[in-house]
């Protein structure tokens, strides 16, 4: 667990050290009031439930959300309890309100991943566009100084099971079949 640790504040440090500036200041703080509380894809799958094309999607999304939530945050974070960087170092000073709970898994990842995943199957275009956000966001909690790399890359993992799972019932209910499907 040491030699995790220790590799984990090598690449924090090294982010601190060399990649520090105004503009990613801003940027990764923007992308955390922006992503808090995973409201963002909330958003998202609710605007997809309103159209019968990705209405599917929507509900694979929002349940891929729920579940990533539930075994992330309210399970994992509470199994493993691991506190989160910043606590470690008096020295660094934080650009966002800390963060509570435990750092294991972030739960910004999760999320993240989850709906990602969801729509790079179900709908490319917007899923190469989450890729995008979801790369940006993930290195932000790393930049922030509120997540270690592996409760990124853990969040990251997490959030692509529970939407593979939930793509997967969507498949085996056959529940696009029936939502799109004209009343």
């Amino acid at each position: 667990m040491e030699a995790i640790q220790s590799f984990d504040f090598s690449i924090l440090n090294a982010i601190q050290d060399s990649l520090r500036c105004a503009f990613l200041d801003g940027f990764t703080v923007f992308l955390s009031y922006l992503t808090t509380s995973g409201i963002i894809w909330i958003v998202a799958g609710v605007v997809l439930l309103f159209f019968r094309k990705t209405r599917a999607a929507g509900v694979i999304l929002i349940g891929a959300l729920a579940l990533g939530f539930l075994t992330g945050d309210v399970l994992l974070k509470h199994i493993i309890a691991r506190p989160r960087p910043f606590t470690f170092d008096s020295n660094i000073t934080l650009l966002i309100n800390p963060p509570t709970g435990s750092s294991f898994p972030s739960t910004h990842s999760v999320l993240a991943a989850a709906s990602t995943t969801v729509l790079l199957v179900k709908k490319r275009w917007l899923g190469v566009i989450a890729l995008i956000l979801s790369l940006c966001i993930a290195f932000s909690r790393l930049y922030l100084y509120v997540h270690f790399p592996t409760d990124v890359l853990c969040g990251l993992l997490l959030g692509v099971i529970c939407a593979l799972v939930m793509l997967w019932i969507g498949k085996v209910t056959r529940l696009e079949n029936r939502l799109s499907q004209k009343s």
